[in-house]
């Protein structure tokens, strides 16, 4: 018996039937994936997939018995989801939770101009990326607008076959002398980051006017959607890569798709939930979420910053008449599992990594024992007692997992929403799935990883 630690490889300790497995519920989390394309989309999905599973909305609900399934929706940006135990809230619950929230380019305000014959929106990207990655590329643009009227219009533009997209024309390199000289954080002006929506000039227009292709436009997002310039300030539109999520190598053993970071962990925690309660009696009451605006720093009412979450554990207390049980109580006794996912070794790039440290592609779920950058700044760092109880669920359970770090120290760093659950009292680690490119508009996992993802959160719950 050896006394080293390794990495085992899943794919070469998996019989025919969990490959099997591994490869069906590597499918089906890629139908997710393309439908769940912003955070409003990933909240749509995820409502329909629990609700063919037996879930209900918090709100029917006047009181909550053992094995009732609920859901709230915050601000259709964000969702909770609980599975009743028989055990009482005081004694803590067993919570996983992601983000749903991935780097994209969002519309301006008022985004819409014309210069040297074409009509451009303005954009303002969103989380950390590498600018020149969106150049280039096909965009689709989802998201709501409302008219003056108040009415709520979806849009949904580059999503299917016949649909146009939208891209930034990038400088050819016959003219990019001066542009390559500078280093790769400058040498894309986020100004200059605006998306091509259109070329002919209105027919109709007179002679006199300025901006007939803009005037194009407004009258062609008018005569299909009947909104207004105006109604820009009244959106939330998302420009996003148009591409359909695929598998990577010819052993399909890797999975690449934009918005893995962080609905690769977002998906397994749906159906770890729905499928622990189908499988188990459920003594410890189980808690799922998927927040917004982590990639921005958990700020806002949808992130999980907001006081709504509060508000959800407050109404479950309420309707299992647990009256008189302070929430903080029943956050100082919960288990939390942060999942969101890591940097993978890259096989080019390797010196960023500390190898010995490092998540390995292909040799299952990555716990972080801590986050944050530099000496542990803004980290959260997970107590030893509950590291030797996470890791003593997955050897229990036949989990393959891996403890990482992200990077070596001063390469970078990164945060997720554990700290915002330490600081309520929670026992929280984060585990993970590595992931190749993150932030990039193609990211990469391993086909296995994934799969394994989904039996983590799923032993967690059953543990």
């Amino acid at each position: 018996m050896s006394l080293k630690y390794e990495k085992k490889d899943i794919y070469s300790n998996f019989d025919e039937a969990n490959v099997e497995n591994a490869m069906s519920y590597a499918k089906s989390y890629m139908n997710f994936l393309d439908k769940a394309r912003t955070e409003r989309l990933a909240v749509e999905e995820a409502v329909n997939i629990l609700e063919n599973n037996g879930f209900i909305s918090l709100q029917e609900k006047d009181n909550l018995e053992v094995g009732d399934r609920v859901y709230f929706i915050n601000k259709e940006k964000s969702l909770y989801i609980a599975v009743i135990g028989s055990e009482e809230l005081v004694k803590g619950v067993n919570i996983v939770g992601a983000h749903i929230d991935s780097p994209r380019l969002d519309l301006k305000p008022m985004p819409l101009i014309e210069k040297s014959g074409a009509a451009l929106f303005k954009t303002q990207f969103y989380g950390g990326i590498k600018k020149y990655q969106w150049m280039s590329i096909p965009l689709a643009m989802y998201g709501v607008i409302y008219n003056k009227e108040g009415e709520k219009i979806k849009i949904a533009i580059g999503e299917n076959e016949d649909d146009p997209v939208f891209t930034i024309a990038d400088l050819l390199p016959h003219l990019a002398k001066d542009q390559m000289k500078l280093n790769a954080n400058d040498f894309i002006d986020p100004e200059k980051m605006s998306v091509l929506v259109g070329s002919l000039k209105d027919k109709e227009a007179e002679e006199k006017e300025k901006e007939t292709v803009k005037s194009n436009i407004l009258k062609i997002l008018n005569q299909k959607y009947g909104i207004e310039e105006i109604d820009f300030a009244r959106s939330e539109l998302s420009l996003v890569p148009a591409f359909k999520t695929k598998f990577v190598g010819l052993d399909k053993g890797l999975i690449g798709g934009y918005g893995q970071d962080d609905r690769v962990c977002a998906y397994a925690t749906i159906r770890a939930i729905i499928d622990a309660a189908d499988e188990k009696q459920i003594d410890k009451t189980m808690i799922a979420m998927i927040v917004d605006k982590e990639e921005i720093g958990s700020i806002g009412t949808t992130s999980m910053s907001s006081r709504a979450f509060d508000m959800f554990v407050n109404k479950l207390i309420e309707k299992t008449n647990s009256m008189g049980v302070d929430k903080l109580e029943v956050y100082y006794n919960s288990r939390v599992l942060s999942a969101d996912v890591t940097a993978g070794i890259s096989p080019e790039y390797e010196e960023v990594s500390d190898i010995q440290n490092g998540s390995e592609i292909g040799c299952g779920i990555s716990i972080e024992k801590y986050t944050g950058s530099g000496g542990k700044y803004d980290a959260s760092d997970a107590n030893a007692s509950y590291m030797s109880d996470i890791m003593g669920v997955f050897d229990r359970g036949n989990v393959a997992y891996q403890v990482g770090t992200l990077g070596k120290i001063g390469k970078g760093g990164g945060g997720t929403i554990a700290y915002i659950l330490a600081n309520k009292g929670c026992e929280v680690v984060d585990c993970g799935t590595p992931i190749l490119a993150m932030h990039s508009p193609f990211e990469v996992s391993s086909t296995f990883d994934v799969y394994m993802t989904y039996l983590a959160y799923k032993t967690f719950y059953k543990d």
